[in-house]
């Protein structure tokens, strides 16, 4: 018997799901059969759609809670249930740590800790009030488990997001799970800003043990897995989707190779 992945019936919302990695996660859950709510401070040119669905979009800042609670709202509202939320927005821009500013190091936490810890708060209200609970994944980064030189604030955001990510899972047993996706390079329209052109974008694929980036609909995937049936003894966990890890430094020093 084929093992399937078939989320017909169920609603998802993925916070920035209209663009990069939110976009990719968008697209499997339509895929699979679910109804997407994304939101954003702007709507996409063109909406997410696969399956025959298309999502809906709800404009909200997730740094304000009176809108997280707007688009948890329209959702219920449109559709009657809450089963899966997936916490995606995140990120920040390059920043000396010894320079930058008391109000840029509270915005970058706030955005990947506090914005998520609050989504999923709303989120697990409808949950709890399910009969059959429903599902959070909050997208976390190789940057909370290693060091993160010039995103600092953001590694120590995403290494919180975890810790939060395993006492959730325990406080909310067990109608609703709760489980992280520890990302690693992923290949988007902004991976230029990151990486450089294309050939800065080959030498950073070098360095990952299987030699490219992750597509967007790869962690897409696996949100899915997180969300579905299938992982219904799965909680507290975070799958590392990182094509490999970072292989050590030394081990490039040994062979007198060029290093970073």
């Amino acid at each position: 018997m084929a093992l399937t992945i078939d989320l017909a019936g169920q609603v998802a919302i993925v916070t920035g799901g209209g663009k990069g990695v939110g976009r990719g996660i968008t697209e499997r859950f339509l895929a699979a059969g679910a109804d997407v709510v994304i939101c954003g401070r702007a709507a996409p040119d063109d909406l997410p759609a696969a399956g025959g669905r298309r999502a809906v979009f709800v404009g909200a800042d997730v740094l304000d809670v009176e809108q997280i609670d707007a688009v948890v709202q329209a959702t219920t509202e449109r559709f009657g249930r809450l089963d899966a939320l997936v916490n995606n927005v995140g990120g920040a821009p390059f920043a000396d740590a010894a320079t930058v500013s008391p109000r840029f190091t509270e915005k970058i936490v706030a955005l990947n800790l506090l914005a998520p810890i609050h989504f999923a708060q709303r989120a697990h209200a409808v949950m709890q009030g399910q009969a059959d609970g429903g599902s959070i994944v909050n997208i976390a980064s190789v940057s909370g488990v290693r060091p993160s030189p010039g995103t600092a604030a953001y590694g120590a955001a995403k290494a919180g997001l975890l810790s939060a990510t395993q006492s959730l899972a325990i406080e909310w047993a067990p109608k609703v799970r709760v489980n992280a996706v520890t990302v690693g390079m992923v290949l988007t329209e902004q991976s230029h800003l990151h990486y450089g052109d294309e050939e800065s974008l080959a030498r950073v694929a070098a360095t990952i043990p299987l030699r490219r980036l992750a597509r967007p609909t790869e962690v897409g995937d696996a949100c899915v897995f997180l969300a579905s049936p299938l992982a219904s003894y799965v909680s507290g966990a975070s799958l590392q989707l990182h094509g490999g890890g970072e292989p050590p430094g030394f081990l490039a020093a040994a062979k007198g190779e060029a290093k970073g």
